[in-house]
């Protein structure tokens, strides 16, 4: 497929998202344009049928996001992703597969390689046609990562090339044991967040919430976490069917420690980390003296099932204020109401600080809602929550 017209790429406002559509399929490569190109504010730029003619593209042109298929002639996406990256540090790529456990693996693995996000697009052009949320989905991160790269370009307007929003800022050194200083200032909103006191609890469960770029923050929190306390972990990540039963195998190899879907009626235990299977909320519930997992397909909250609030809530039922939360990088603001009711009885909240998240929706909106206790870059989150959980705040 060649690319599209020149005019088409000419005439993009200087202020539009400017997306390449990269898909070996002509029909799914053309739904998915005229899905972003009915939306306002989004251009296409672009659309080509290997990762070898994305390349080529990039070379010579502009591009803020890329939807990458991952298996194509000529030159696959796992190919291209770091090549693609390399030319346009700042550009977010978006890996689009169908939902396959060997796509899931490799779009993990896309993910440690620096691309920003995924999406599992439905297997036919039948399919695609009807599939509404898979539409919103793909509009609401291309707008959301469009506006991550428009940003980084602008802190680098010199060189038209700014630091991948993706790559983790390195923590600034602080003795061990100190508490954070606060945030000087939400950028959002311009104004001073309020953070809680710490717990005087000590805690007896830690819960971890996350979305956009969450596999590789998580992977950087539990290699901490998973080797310097035995509390029982819980993790909500938006991820779909398949791609969590892969992620909890990586968290396994990252953590140190068995990390396994959730199971409904499955005893809450020490060592153990567990993982909301896409597709279904997690909570907890007491049944008589133990504490277990429990697994339900009500209505999605923030457009996201698994979601992080309902996991919250329900640990505060249970536990009380004895709960350690974080809340990590991600698009919208799930968690932020969920970490509102933990702080209210007495828990303690961790936000990633949007300098190291790709996405700072949702940590954003839990500093804001005024749940945080500390907010603090991804590489101190670990570390933090481990001096916590050991009950040294």
């Amino acid at each position: 497929m060649a690319l599209l017209s020149s005019p088409t790429s000419s005439i993009a406002p200087d202020d539009a998202i400017r997306v390449m559509v990269v898909d070996d399929a002509l029909v799914i490569r053309g739904l998915i344009a005229r899905m972003l190109e009915a939306e306002p504010g989004i251009a296409i730029v672009a659309s080509v049928g290997d990762g070898e003619r994305a390349v080529a593209y990039l070379e010579r042109n502009d591009v803020d996001v890329v939807v990458l298929d991952i298996e194509m002639p000529k030159m696959d996406g796992l190919t291209a992703l770091p090549k693609l990256l390399a030319l346009r540090p700042g550009l977010q790529v978006i890996m689009a597969s169908t939902l396959t456990q060997r796509n899931a693996e490799i779009s993990l693995k896309a993910l440690q390689l620096g691309a920003a996000e995924y999406l599992p697009k439905p297997a036919s052009s039948g399919e695609l046609r009807s599939a509404d949320d898979f539409k919103r989905e793909l509009i609401d991160k291309v707008k959301a990562l469009g506006r991550v790269a428009k940003r980084a370009r602008r802190r680098d307007p010199s060189s038209g090339q700014a630091a991948s929003p993706t790559a983790l800022q390195p923590a600034t050194a602080r003795p061990m044991g100190t508490r954070p200083p606060p945030l000087a200032k939400v950028s959002q909103a311009g104004q001073p967040p309020v953070l809680r006191k710490m717990s005087t609890q000590k805690p007896e469960i830690i819960a971890v919430g996350s979305s956009t770029g969450g596999p590789q923050a998580l992977f950087k929190v539990m290699e901490v976490l998973g080797r310097q306390t035995q509390l029982p972990i819980l993790i909500t990540q938006h991820m779909p069917a398949t791609f969590t039963k892969i992620l909890a195998e990586h968290l396994t190899k990252a953590s140190g420690r068995q990390a396994l879907e959730g199971v409904q009626g499955e005893p809450i235990l020490p060592g153990r980390i567990y993982v909301a299977p896409g597709d279904w909320h997690m909570r907890v519930r007491q049944d008589g003296t133990r504490r277990v997992i429990a697994l339900d397909q009500e209505p999605p909250e923030n457009f996201c099932r698994p979601a992080v609030d309902p996991m919250f809530r329900s640990l505060g039922d249970v536990y009380g204020g004895r709960v350690l939360a974080a809340v990590l990088t991600g698009m919208g603001s799930d968690g932020a109401r969920g970490a509102v009711t933990l702080a209210d009885k007495g828990c303690t909240i961790i936000a990633q600080d949007e300098a190291s998240s790709v996405v700072w929706g949702m940590p954003g909106a839990t500093v804001q809602a005024g749940a945080a206790a500390a907010v603090l870059p991804i590489e101190e989150i670990g570390p933090y929550m481990a001096r916590l959980a050991g009950g040294r705040p």
